[in-house]
């Protein structure tokens, strides 16, 4: 095994330890050897949040993998998924045959095992959702609410579709989005989905947000979550509330101390709304191209 392997491993199992998450190298080690090319050149990242679904859970993403590689293929290839008959099997590669794909991204938690993967469209061409809604193998609760998308404006800026191997959901992801940020856009939005209404703390969240993601599934017409997005080198700046796991996370992991942060915060009507961080062990500044933004300055 390489290096980078090797050496990733080991920030995995050490940040794991910060967050008294278990990390079982017989569970870790064969997605890092089956993603071992690519390690290199990717952005990689651990994130850890607060609601109950991801309790006892560390995650590492690895983005701006590379379009000529099928993350889902491989990960099937090398036995980290189970093969189906869901049609969420199908959706990255119908998504590959009729879009422009800029790179992938992956998901494992340390506990879960493979999770996810992400079609990123490049960074200057936002996808239309009614063309996406269209595909055989989308959730037909995306064209269900479609009319919810077109009223703010959003059926034209996709950045990049996300999807939830274990729980079977997917997320669309929206960019350029300024005006849906404010108070009272963000009232209105959530109000028209039936979730919760918005704490102060949601609010002004989402006026220092770049963007944010709706979760949808096969099994139900509604959006299920709804999640902002920010980017930012202090994260405790901007966090009205943080949960004590979250801040240690933060104080005092030993990577990425001068690199931007990623924060979300959602809201779903099970959950509540709940907050996810996640610090780089390997940033890569062309990550901020998907997302439609621009990296702020390195704290120090």
């Amino acid at each position: 095994m390489s290096s980078s392997a090797e050496n990733l491993y080991a920030a995995i199992e050490k940040t794991a330890g910060l967050v008294d998450v278990p990390c079982a190298r017989e569970k870790v080690w064969p997605i890092l050897g089956a993603f071992e090319e690519l390690l290199p050149q990717a952005a990689i990242l651990f994130r850890v949040a607060t609601d109950a679904r991801h309790a006892g859970e560390m995650n590492c993403h690895m983005m701006m993998l590379p379009s000529t590689i099928d993350p889902h293929a491989l990960a099937q290839a090398n036995g980290l998924l189970p093969r189906t008959d869901h049609p969420i099997d199908s959706l990255l590669g119908d998504i590959e045959a009729r879009f422009p794909i800029g790179s992938y991204g992956i998901d494992f938690g340390l506990v879960g095992g493979f999770q996810k993967a992400w079609s990123c469209f490049p960074g200057e061409q936002m996808q239309s959702l009614p063309k996406l809604a269209a595909l055989p193998s989308m959730p037909p609760s995306v064209a269900g609410n479609m009319d919810f998308f077109d009223r703010y404006g959003l059926a034209e800026k996709i950045t990049l579709i996300g999807m939830d191997y274990g729980h079977r959901t997917m997320n669309v992801y929206f960019g350029e989005v300024d005006d849906c940020l404010t108070p009272a856009a963000v009232r209105s939005m959530l109000s028209d989905i039936g979730m919760p209404e918005p704490s102060e703390h949601l609010l002004k969240f989402a006026q220092q947000a770049f963007g944010f993601y709706a979760t949808l599934s096969w099994d139900s017409p509604d959006i299920e979550r709804f999640c902002y997005s920010a980017i930012t080198p202090d994260p405790l700046a901007i966090l009205d509330r943080v949960e004590p796991k979250i801040e240690h996370f933060l104080r005092e992991i030993p990577y990425g101390a001068d690199n931007p942060k990623a924060v979300y915060v959602a809201t779903s009507p099970g959950d509540g709304e709940y907050c996810k961080v996640q610090s780089y062990y390997q940033w890569r500044p062309r990550l901020v191209n998907h997302m439609h933004t621009t990296a702020p300055p390195a704290s120090g």
